[in-house]
């Protein structure tokens, strides 16, 4: 298997195969991309294509790989959070360690996950062994983004970018190894943003389904309910606070459907394609110019929030604007 584990990073791994092969490895790479994308497992498949006994770039079967996949290889390590974050004590034992040669490989190969949790201090201390590295050592950071590490480490570093994977190769995937095929997968895959972890989690999560359906009901009520009760969804989001951001992009992803909906009558990049019958009663109550109006004002309150502006205010206010747009049309929320 080796590389064959990674899914939708071709170009990564035929750029790691070839820093392997033409012996050109760099002594630090940091691993940048969203959660859940394929950076760690890219990482542990890489340290093992460095060590391979058998030249073939993870044969699975040789001693190194065998030690690798059971987690004890003597060279590779893997260093996590302690807490909320990385402390300095954690970068001075890496530090001693890397500093003593290989046990039983050419390369020793660390691993620090969450690297952006480091604190100043254990960055600095890291960046030490950056200034002056031993040959036979390699540091992978994994970050989301490598701006959160201070500039001469990353100066110091290789920085590879983990983009998206394609959600047709995430649902594939997750048919193939889990052998998931009900709608919920194809739903989860679609609001994934791009990452198998995360689409695993959401398939898995009851509370992400009922938190959908809630918004759904919201929409419905914006669009054929009233006023009065529409205002009284706001607890669910004052219950909900955390997830916020989930539930706005609920709202933009609705709209967006619709107005995809509306202006073409496709159907097969809807993202909401479950609740097909729900997003054509919507479609044609209201005008497709309505929908961008709509997107507009989530937007808006979605930056109040992110600038702290009184939250149960600003989801009245998110209600209210618009139940105005439907009722009264485009721009009348400015007025109010």
């Amino acid at each position: 298997m080796g590389f064959d584990k990674v899914i939708g990073h071709e170009k990564i791994i035929s750029f790691l195969k070839n820093a392997i092969n033409s012996n050109r490895l760099s002594h630090a790479y940091v691993f940048e991309g969203q959660k859940g994308v394929g950076k760690k497992i890219t990482g542990v498949e890489f340290a093992k294509a460095i060590n391979c006994k058998n030249e073939s770039l993870g044969c699975e079967t040789c001693s190194s790989c065998v030690k690798i996949n059971n987690n004890n290889h003597p060279d590779i390590s893997i260093i996590k959070s302690d807490g909320k974050s990385i402390k300095n004590k954690q970068i001075e034992e890496f530090q001693n360690d890397i500093l003593l040669r290989p046990y039983e490989s050419d390369k020793k190969v660390f691993i620090i996950e969450d690297a952006h949790t480091m604190t100043i201090s254990a960055q600095n201390r890291l960046l030490k062994i950056l200034e002056d590295p031993p040959k036979y050592g390699i540091i992978i950071l994994i970050v989301e983004n490598s701006y959160s590490l201070i500039p001469t480490i990353r100066s110091r570093s290789q920085i590879i970018k983990f983009n998206r994977i394609p959600k047709k190769l995430i649902e594939e995937y997750l048919k193939k190894n889990y052998n998931i095929r009900d709608n919920d997968l194809s739903i989860a895959t679609r609001f994934s943003d791009g990452s198998i972890g995360k689409a695993m989690n959401l398939y898995k999560s009851e509370e992400f389904k009922s938190r959908r359906e809630i918004t759904i009901d919201i929409i419905d009520e914006v669009i054929s309910g009233d006023k009065l009760k529409l205002l009284e969804y706001v607890d669910f989001f004052e219950k909900n606070k955390e997830y916020i951001s989930e539930i706005l992009d609920f709202f933009i992803i609705w709209f967006r459907d619709l107005l995809l909906l509306s202006e073409t009558g496709e159907e097969e990049h809807l993202l909401n394609i479950d609740k097909i019958d729900i997003l054509r009663l919507h479609a044609n109550k209201l005008p497709s110019e309505n929908f961008c109006e709509f997107i507009e004002i989530v937007e808006k309150i979605r930056k109040n929030i992110d600038a702290n502006v009184n939250f149960s205010l600003s989801i009245e206010t998110m209600l209210l604007n618009l139940q105005e747009v439907k009722i009264y049309g485009n721009g009348y929320w400015r007025k109010i």
